[in-house]
């Protein structure tokens, strides 16, 4: 059985950013190989009620991405490029919902190793305003993200 551990949402009150850290049981080159196989990314990401179809997911330096998350009564697109990729340590990417394509958020992932064989995750989101970044919060990512990291708890632990 695996084991779910705290996912932390931070509103930064400084700077327009969203910030969220998460443990996983896992070594950092499995957490990053979650997020950068389109394949394996599509099995865990977003609310738990939902399906993912992936249109292209080239996660490389110059790479891009573009998905669509289905629920019942609801299709959101998504899209974005890939600025900055190190294995098993970092991507720096933009994400853009395709309903308010205007809202572009530069997102920085880190991945570090903690020990016993578990990675810390540390995801930045910055945003334009802090309107921007209150819409975001409010959009309902929290439970999405929660929901997601609990998948890629499982699918992590095999």
């Amino acid at each position: 059985m695996s084991k779910s551990f705290e996912t932390k949402i931070e509103v930064d009150k400084v700077v327009p950013m969203v910030r969220i850290m998460r443990e996983f049981a896992a070594e950092p080159a499995a957490v990053f190989r979650a997020h950068t196989d389109g394949e394996l990314y599509a099995k865990w990401v977003g609310p738990r009620d939902s399906t993912v179809m992936i249109d292209h997911y080239d996660c490389r330096k110059g790479g891009s991405y573009r998905y669509t998350i289905n629920r019942p009564g609801f299709e959101a697109g998504f899209h974005g490029c890939f600025h900055e990729v190190r294995p098993n340590e970092l991507i720096v990417q933009t994400f853009t919902f395709e309903g308010w394509p205007d809202g572009v958020a530069l997102e920085k992932l880190r991945l570090e190793p903690i020990g016993d064989g578990h990675t810390l995750l540390t995801a930045t989101s910055l945003v334009d305003s802090f309107a921007d970044r209150d819409a975001f919060v409010a959009s309902g990512m929290e439970s999405g993200v929660v929901d997601g990291y609990n998948a890629l708890d499982k699918l992590l632990a095999g």
